[in-house]
């Protein structure tokens, strides 16, 4: 088989998986998981053909997928792929560059200066930050951090490239009780060590009490959410943000999803004042719908970001608009095109739209679980339902059920200390109609369990 023969194949079972989606099981059955084992085989001392290769791949792989790509996976902030975004990294795969600079991929940087500037607009903040476009909140709440530090250390006068930390003065940082954990992830491997962080209290909704916030000052970073994990509840930065600025402290906002309500009508003003933050995170492959994986770091200033990331070199250098110096990869592919994909093809209603529908779906979710019989133990403000019976081991047996059935998967999580489950509702193929097919089948669990 050649190569468009085989680029032909690969296309056609991708079509014939995205043709399924609507109909896949939520999460695969056990015959499909144990199938699994035909992949350990050992090493071929010689070239299997790759069309054989490709049927394996497709043959076991695809029916041990969850569905992510599909409506009734609740279990996650997982967003399907839009047909334009997938289709647009198809085209970036068949481009094959190291889009780190203009030189080695013109089309993508010009692309990717688009989408920075049109994420900058659609989520209203400061028109001249800095956008870099990395593979997750992870990595690019790292990216943060690391010039929030540099940046702390040379308002101090210590030349942080040159000199490392030995001999610094200590940049602390606070965190909320409820602080996702790659946040912590990002500051652990920074060298933040846990027991040296500063946890700030939160209240019965999971958002940091503006009255408990802990002393800050011109060597502190400020961690704050937009989108808590469990209950989508975003801490209150109008009066927090103010507070930390008048005491040089730099705010980044972790808001890997809940960002995203920037752009929403009816959710915006759960976002008033995060735009006086110094950095933010958030994810396309969640609430944009972008295919994984892509996430951006963005910056108040650039040269705050660049000054972290740069990564110049004799043969290869660039300018400060140059993703390898945004971002922690050298070598790259073009992840922002399909974030420019999305924004062209939704515009700024698409992407309201997409977000408020999801708000609607989530708390006519809440009101169909709650007259079911279960406990929704969060204010809805968003896309996120937590969920509880008066047994957790109960909750627990009908989550099991319910994922047997193969028709919705969500997952358990603990909430103010006590077992409970959440459902995220973030894929543009989500209907109502999908919304109450998992109202009626744990309505269905709940009276038979």
């Amino acid at each position: 088989m050649n190569e468009i023969d085989l680029l032909a194949d690969a296309d056609a079972r991708g079509r014939r998986f995205v043709a399924e989606c609507n109909t896949r099981r939520a999460f695969p059955d056990a015959d499909a998981l144990a199938a699994l084992a035909g992949f350990n085989e050992a090493l071929p001392d010689h070239g299997r053909p790759p069309a054989e290769t490709l049927a394996l791949l497709d043959g076991l792989g695809s029916p041990a997928t969850v569905a992510g790509n599909g409506p009734r996976y609740f279990g996650f902030v997982v967003g399907a792929s839009l047909p334009i975004a997938a289709a647009a990294e198809r085209i970036v795969l068949a481009w094959d560059q190291s889009a780190s600079t203009k030189i080695g991929a013109p089309g993508g940087a010009a692309i990717e200066e688009v989408a920075a500037r049109w994420l900058l607009e659609i989520l209203d903040l400061p028109r001249d930050g800095a956008v870099g476009f990395g593979t997750s909140a992870s990595a690019c709440g790292l990216i943060c951090v690391t010039a929030a530090r540099r940046n702390l250390l040379a308002r101090l006068g210590w030349n942080f490239d040159e000199d490392g930390l030995i001999g610094a003065r200590e940049i602390k940082a606070v965190v909320s009780d409820k602080a996702h954990i790659t946040m912590i992830k990002a500051l652990r491997v920074l060298g933040f060590g846990t027991s040296r962080l500063i946890i700030a209290p939160t209240d019965a909704r999971g958002r940091i009490d503006p009255a408990r916030l802990p002393k800050l000052d011109d060597r502190t970073i400020l961690c704050l959410q937009a989108g808590e994990v469990n209950t989508g509840e975003f801490d209150p930065f109008a009066d927090i943000i103010p507070q930390a600025r008048a005491a040089g402290s730099w705010v980044h906002v972790d808001g890997a999803f809940g960002l995203w309500a920037r752009a929403s009508a009816e959710a915006r003003h759960l976002t008033n004042g995060i735009d006086g933050a110094d950095s933010w995170t958030v994810d396309g492959h969640k609430w944009l719908n972008t295919p994984y994986d892509c996430a951006m770091a963005i910056c108040r200033d650039e040269a705050a970001l660049t000054g972290a990331m740069d990564s110049d070199a004799s043969y290869s250098s660039a300018g400060p608009e140059a993703q390898k110096n945004r971002t922690l990869e050298f070598s790259r592919r073009a992840r922002g095109v399909a974030i420019w994909a999305a924004l062209r093809s939704l515009g700024r209603d698409g992407v309201a739209d997409l977000v408020d529908r999801h708000c609607r779906q989530a708390r006519r979710l809440a009101d169909g679980l709650r007259n079911a019989g279960y406990d929704v133990l969060n204010d809805v403000v968003l896309n996120q339902v937590l969920i509880t019976t008066s047994d957790p081991a109960r909750m627990t047996r009908i989550r099991e059920n319910a994922a047997a059935t193969g028709q919705i998967w969500f997952g358990s999580t603990q909430w103010q200390g006590q077992p409970a489950a959440r459902l995220s509702i973030s894929s543009w193929r989500t209907t109502d109609g999908d919304i109450d097919a998992a109202i009626a089948l744990l309505g269905h669990l709940n009276r038979t369990e």
